[in-house]
């Protein structure tokens, strides 16, 4: 150990290598904690042992006496020392202390300092701890949503803030009608065309125009100027009517067509009498026909109303018999046909209604009549395969659906099919079902600034909304909606 120069006279001697004393004393008599040559600030730095901003200076007096225990910050130019500071004076944090004599060499490991902790700044290590915590919930909330941790039936998370919590957008629970409809391109016009050819023999001397309505009792064509006239009924002729067949009801459909045009005398049933006999051959000299009694076959064509003539297959003059084409009929009211993919037949149900739009924007209300499986030939040439379609017709309901179709001859409109419907239903928008971690689905009831989620049976989805009940739910209820 050497000795080091002293300032105003006190032994030097116990003193470090660094002019540091022993026990504490600084060369001059002083020792200081915080003094900066720059002005700095000085803590707990006193020259007659009085503390400096409001802090004790216990230890350092005017004439050199020993300190203990004294904390400091910063070093002294004049010989003081500091803990913490680099040599040129400022500060630096975490880093080992330095102390100066008044010659400027600087000494490491002082006892005084290794004594002496640095005092933290109020609060800030509390603050670091807080933000740190803050930091781990928002990264612990962003993995919760991202792996749906806490959807179950106790609602959100209980740390989050409930007002962070809300959704951002809701949803009521309306009481409304739910219809599970489809819609597909339809034809307005007089539904599909009949084919008719001739039973008879002959040479085809009278026929009707296209667009013309053939009534019961009138021609619909001559062969060898001999009319084959139309009568009413669903069963099509299919032999020849005379005293001694068995009965049919074919029989009763003549009965009643020949009581319709004015000739009785018999009871209308399923027997050919006499008595019938005697009413054909009334009717067959109204006819020009020959008067023997019986109905040959070919002479009548059973329809199940008025016709219309849709197009013509032959011309006057052509030879008329069986396998030959004459002229193609629909009925008289317009209706709509409309042709439905296989998939979709539970749409198609017979006396179902539906709502017909029309090219103008009026609409319409009808109701299936018919439904039939058609085979469409392949597009794409001869080997490409048949397609299968259900084919239905729909018939327009009276008065003003009439009246509406009635300013189009032909035209191409689109039809509404209803699979199913659920009337006065609570529902909510599809979007608003949340699936539970328990299995089935539920809804973010809405509570102020608190959510819960409540379970719900689901229903009949249609047009974006979807039928909902269960405990707990009630019409103008709030629930949560994705943004």
């Amino acid at each position: 150990m050497t000795s080091a120069p002293t300032v105003d006279g006190h032994s030097a001697d116990d003193h470090s290598a660094g002019g540091r004393s022993a026990d504490g004393h600084s060369a001059d008599g002083h020792y200081g904690a915080g003094h900066s040559p720059e002005g700095g600030s000085a803590e707990n730095l006193s020259s007659d042992g009085r503390s400096v901003e409001g802090r004790s200076a216990k230890g350092p007096s005017a004439d050199g006496d020993a300190a203990d225990d004294h904390s400091a910050e910063g070093h002294s130019a004049d010989g003081h020392y500091g803990e913490g500071h680099s040599s040129d004076g400022h500060s630096s944090e975490g880093s080992s202390a330095e102390s100066l004599t008044c010659d400027g060499r600087s000494a490491k490991g002082d006892a005084a300092a290794a004594r002496s902790r640095p005092r933290r700044r109020k609060g800030r290590g509390r603050k670091i701890t807080v933000a740190l915590l803050v930091l781990a919930a928002a990264a612990g909330a962003a993995t919760a949503a991202t792996l749906g941790i806490g959807i179950d039936l106790d609602g959100r998370d209980g740390g989050t803030d409930p007002a962070a919590a809300l959704p951002p957008s809701t949803a009521e629970v309306t009481r409304r009608t739910l219809k599970d409809t489809q819609s597909a391109d339809g034809e307005l016009g007089y539904g599909p065309a009949t084919g008719l050819g001739s039973r008879l023999p002959g040479t085809l001397t009278q026929l009707p125009a296209s667009g013309d309505r053939i009534s019961r009792g009138k021609p619909l064509f001559k062969v060898d100027d001999k009319p084959v006239t139309l009568m009413y009924g669903p069963v099509p002729a299919y032999r020849a009517m005379k005293a001694g067949i068995t009965e049919g009801p074919d029989v009763e459909q003549l009965e009643r067509n020949l009581a319709a045009l004015g000739h009785t005398g018999f009871t209308v049933d399923e027997e050919f009498t006499d008595a019938t006999a005697d009413a054909v051959k009334a009717w067959q000299e109204d006819q020009g026909l020959p008067e023997t009694g019986a109905v040959e076959f070919g002479r009548v064509v059973f329809a199940p109303a008025t016709v219309r003539i849709d197009s013509l297959a032959a011309a006057e003059g052509d030879a008329a018999g069986p396998g030959g084409k004459v002229l193609s009929y629909t009925g008289t009211d317009q209706v709509v046909t409309a042709e439905l993919d296989v998939a979709d037949q539970r749409l198609a149900k017979k006396g179902a209604e539906v709502a017909i739009a029309f090219p103008d924007g009026t609409s319409a209300k009808g109701t299936v009549a018919e439904v039939s499986t058609v085979i469409e030939p392949g597009e794409g040439g001869q080997d490409a395969e048949p397609e299968t379609r259900i084919e239905t017709i729909v018939e327009l309901g009276a008065g003003k659906d009439q009246k509406a179709a009635a300013a189009f001859a032909l035209a191409s409109v689109d039809v509404s099919f209803t699979a199913e419907e659920r009337k006065d239903v609570l529902t909510v928008p599809v979007a608003a079902l949340v699936a539970l971690q328990e299995g089935g689905y539920g809804v973010e009831a809405v509570e102020g600034t608190t959510t819960r989620y409540v379970p719900v049976d689901t229903g009949l989805f249609a047009d974006g909304r979807v039928e909902i009940s269960g405990d707990g739910i009630a019409e103008g209820m709030t629930v949560g909606m994705p943004q």
